[in-house]
């Protein structure tokens, strides 16, 4: 739509990258009018954000690409530790999980971050969306009504913009947000994408090697030729050119230069731990790295990003499509900041040495108990907690009755299950028996988690409107 020669959207979302792109896939199947726009000619091309938790696992399952993620990934390998040109023996980099009835998503899984971004973008094309490349950001003003962003591209007018244009933020760096931080480590590192002569080294560990210089890790990038190639720094700093990449594989591993036969992409980096002072500001919000820098250790930058935007997506749809009051948007950054702090904290013990990969960085013990949006407790859960998944009684799992940009009213046990009007943004759904919940009412958000719960409906749809969803008994 324009009008006056500017562009006009829902929402201008700034950044393609994974929580850019899942914001716009769940926006558009919401049907809010939304455009991402990438100051870059292509979306970006390297593994970077390899590990997928298990629970954006379920993200990426509700937003409709789990078929694609399992066809493009894999289970992440067992590690190989190597010294002076021998294998030492497997050490496992991860404490695994077996997925259960409520958690079916154990252990991570490797994808590299190219491939991630490629499968939303198809999405986001299914549902009638795309993005505008070479399109970059060079100001913004916003008022009572919207936000004026200026484009290398034209003008755009929207209701809401949002940030994920990455740490380097020039949305955020505009606003004036400050990011608050350190140091993670003072030792650069190199992370560059390499393919090697299948005759020289297997794709079956996470190769580790252990030298003066700093660590070197190759580990496999499930459905491509490729190894992530990661080597840390202790003196000077990293060369990315080819040349570079190929002599640093050959003095540090028992691999010659002629082994690396190309080198896809290679970036120098500095590991640190940032924290933006604040998500929102007015009419524009920021999200994934924009908001949050992590070290790269325990794999939590890029699903933390990612549920930044499941997050976000409904409240925006709820405010645009159905009349919830601009504040429920206040309610993302007191629910996201925590959260990314929290990772923020465990990615850097993770890469210091001080805390192990364990369960809690598969991301599903993550919830909002204390969040402004969370009411009541029953059975065995509270508001807040994410809602597990479970045998449906009809053939199907719970999850593939939440799956879609609608609440759920959950009736599990004896109980009776209210009867309210339909207006589409509500289905309700009755178990006999569910041993993750126990019994009672669940309220379950369009993100996954419980909004309410209760024994009775007993102030259910007062707790609903503030959230634009008016709950008429029939």
């Amino acid at each position: 739509m324009e009008l006056n020669g500017v562009k006009e959207t829902g929402v201008l979302i700034v950044g393609a990258g994974p929580s850019g792109l899942a914001l716009a896939c769940d926006l558009a199947r919401r049907g809010v009018r939304a455009q991402v726009v990438e100051q870059a000619p292509a979306l970006f091309p390297g593994s970077r954000g390899k590990g997928v938790q298990p629970r954006t696992r379920e993200v990426l399952d509700d937003l409709g690409v789990d078929d694609a993620v399992r066809e493009h990934g894999g289970a992440a390998p067992v590690g190989m530790v190597w010294e002076n040109g021998e294998r030492q023996g497997e050490h496992d980099l991860f404490r695994r999980a077996a997925p259960t009835e409520a958690e079916p998503y154990g252990e991570p899984w490797m994808m590299p971050q190219w491939r991630t971004q490629e499968i939303l973008r198809a999405r986001l094309r299914e549902l009638g969306g795309d993005v505008l490349f070479s399109a970059a950001l060079t100001d913004l003003a916003q008022d009572g009504d919207g936000v004026t962003a200026q484009l290398t591209t034209g003008p755009v007018r929207a209701s809401y913009l949002v940030a994920a244009d990455g740490g380097r933020s020039t949305v955020r760096r505009t606003l004036g947000i400050p990011m608050e931080g350190e140091t993670v480590d003072p030792s650069p590192m190199l992370v560059a994408d390499v393919r090697i002569d299948a005759a020289a080294l297997d794709r079956l560990n996470w190769h580790v090697f252990m030298g003066g210089s700093g660590y070197t890790t190759l580990c496999p990038l499930p459905g491509t030729a490729d190894f992530q190639l990661v080597a840390q720094f202790k003196d000077g700093a990293p060369d990315t050119t080819p040349e570079g990449v190929r002599k640093l594989v050959a003095a540090r591993t028992h691999l010659t230069a002629d082994d690396v036969t190309e080198v896809r992409w290679a970036s120098d980096f500095r590991p640190r731990a940032a924290l933006a002072g604040r998500f929102r500001a007015g009419r524009v919000f920021l999200a994934g790295d924009a908001a949050h820098v992590h070290s790269p250790a325990g794999g939590q930058g890029l699903n933390t990003s990612v549920q930044d935007a499941y997050n976000l997506g409904w409240k925006l749809g709820q405010v645009l499509l159905r009349g919830a009051p601009d504040s429920l948007l206040d309610s993302y950054e007191e629910e996201r900041r925590p959260v990314a702090a929290d990772m923020l904290g465990l990615s850097t013990r993770i890469h210091r040495g001080e805390e192990e990969r364990g369960t809690n960085t598969q991301q599903l013990g993550l919830g909002y108990r204390e969040g402004p949006l969370s009411r009541g407790r029953a059975g065995l859960l509270e508001a807040g907690d994410r809602a597990p998944d479970g045998a449906a009684g009809d053939g199907r799992r719970l999850f593939d009755v939440f799956r879609g940009p609608h609440f759920t009213l959950l009736a599990v046990g004896p109980g009776a299950l209210p009867s309210y009007a339909d207006h589409g943004m509500l289905r309700t759904h009755r178990v006999d028996a569910c041993a993750a919940y126990g019994s009672g009412l669940f309220l379950v958000r369009p993100d996954g988690y419980l909004g309410w719960a209760g024994d009775t409906p007993q102030g259910l749809a007062e707790y609903a409107r503030a959230l634009g969803l008016d709950l008429k008994s029939t």
